[in-house]
């Protein structure tokens, strides 16, 4: 791929944005259906900005062996990782179908799993050893936290305690739950506010803050989220018409981040 040579002060007036591979600075898209022409636009355009792409919900199974395939095979081409959603695991949970699960998922080509709660309840004892067992089957697990119900609401005490809890077993992040649509539940009101001073007062000190993936679909979410930990923060349920807008908000390159000082003189 051709590209201009642009200034790096212009590419990136933040100055800080690390690129892939990288660990902290996460994007995770959300896929509710596209198609393969879709998904091959959207890796052309902003692949390069995608770390982790979900199937979202149960979508995975809506598909033919021959098309899902194609779609994990083009992800992995352009250095994304790709998952089903966690209701589909928590499907496999709830039917006892988790090994099956597991060999059929890896067997498929996909390389990551998300393991959640936000239907089901299970006992701690039984998520650990579904964590193990992704693990074991090489996938890269990202574990999610809080429930999906309207008005539920995520206390942080005991996010902090799971997170620790989750990175001690290898798990690679926890996901703070947001859904698709980033109202109504976890950290957010109806109108998709939320607490950032208090947030970033219980967060800012914790041990593997930066291994939290916040799901946050709305622009005002992700404009936050950058103001309060930075160019770096981990976003997710990003919608994928929105990739390369997210990137001009990390980077500064739009007005709601854009962080300048007066001009002076001769330009």
């Amino acid at each position: 791929m051709s590209w201009l040579n642009w200034p790096h002060s212009l590419t990136d007036p933040s100055q800080t944005r690390n690129l892939k591979p990288r660990e902290n600075g996460i994007t995770m898209v959300i896929d509710k259906g596209l198609g393969i022409d879709g998904l091959k636009d959207l890796l052309e355009v902003s692949g390069a900005y995608i770390d982790y792409l979900k199937l979202g919900f149960g979508t995975s199974v809506l598909y033919s062996s021959h098309y899902l395939k194609h779609k994990i095979q083009l992800a992995k081409e352009y250095g994304v990782k790709i998952y089903p959603g966690g209701t589909l695991t928590e499907v496999a949970i709830y039917q006892q179908e988790i090994p099956h699960y597991l060999s059929l998922i890896t067997q498929i080509g996909f390389n990551a799993i998300e393991i959640s709660e936000g239907t089901l309840s299970y006992p701690p004892d039984v998520r650990k050893e579904i964590i193990v067992r992704a693990l074991d089957a090489g996938l890269d697990v990202i574990t999610e936290f809080g429930k999906k119900e309207q008005g539920s609401i995520i206390l942080l005490s005991e996010l902090e305690e799971r997170l620790l809890s989750d990175i001690f077993l290898g798990v690679s992040y926890v996901i703070v739950e947001g859904r698709e649509s980033g109202t109504g539940v976890g950290i957010y009101d109806q109108n998709g506010n939320f607490d950032g001073a208090t947030l970033y007062d219980f967060v800012h000190h914790w041990a593997y803050k930066d291994r939290l993936i916040w799901e946050a679909p709305l622009k005002k979410q992700q404009v936050h989220f950058i103001q309060l930990f930075g160019t770096n923060v981990n976003l997710g349920n990003i919608a994928p018409g929105e990739v390369v807008a997210l990137e001009a908000l990390r980077r500064g390159l739009r007005s709601d981040t854009f962080i300048f000082k007066e001009v002076l003189g001769e330009v």
